[in-house]
């Protein structure tokens, strides 16, 4: 059971925020991050760090996640942006955008393992905390979920590098479309490898 975040509540926290993000890894597309603020009382069987959990299941989560949250926020850092400040400082920045988009202020924000030093508000970053805290799992279900969502839809437009089921990780056939077709501008992440420093053909 994940409850390590029940040892914050008191008289004045109540509302705390989950905060996690997905697509640090990918060649391509965006990093997604999300702000969950749970009820204290809530609990889902289902929710779990989301790279343990099965897609069929991540997607059950979701709509839990959605239907009873008090509060939800997503933010999404473009490939560009990841190229230009680096995967972590984009990581952080997501965090930040997604916290600002919750339509309620929490009393206290826990993160998987992200300092923010930048808020008004405390926020302790704790090691592995999706596979600890129920709020930081449903923040990287959300995020896994909607990131996972925007692939599926992207790869309409791109089918050659099969992102619907890569999601933008280098599998072999993400590789194999790479060095065929190049990469695509504004999109991959042309300060990760096999993408820099190579001369790949772009559309």
């Amino acid at each position: 059971m994940l409850n390590f975040e029940k040892q914050y509540y008191n008289e004045k926290i109540k509302l705390i925020c989950g905060v996690d993000e997905a697509g640090r890894g990918p060649l391509c597309g965006p990093v997604v991050a999300s702000a969950v603020i749970l009820k204290e009382d809530f609990y889902c069987e289902l929710i779990n760090d989301s790279k343990k959990m099965s897609e069929k299941d991540r997607e059950k989560a979701y709509k839990i996640i959605l239907k009873d949250a008090l509060a939800i926020g997503i933010s999404y850092i473009s490939s560009s942006e990841i190229d230009k400040i680096n995967i972590y400082e984009a990581s952080r920045k997501a965090m930040i955008n997604a916290i600002k988009n919750l339509k309620i202020k929490p009393n206290l924000i826990l993160t998987d393992a992200m300092p923010i030093r930048s808020l008004d508000i405390e926020v302790i970053p704790i090691i592995k905390g999706d596979a600890k805290c129920e709020c930081i799992a449903a923040a990287s279900i959300i995020a896994k979920v909607s990131r996972d969502r925007y692939m599926k839809a992207i790869s309409k437009k791109y089918p050659e590098y099969d992102l619907e089921n890569n999601k933008g990780y280098g599998t072999k056939k993400h590789l194999e479309a790479l060095k065929k077709y190049g990469p695509i501008p504004n999109f991959h992440r042309f300060t990760y490898a096999p993408i820099k420093g190579e001369q790949l053909k772009l559309f």
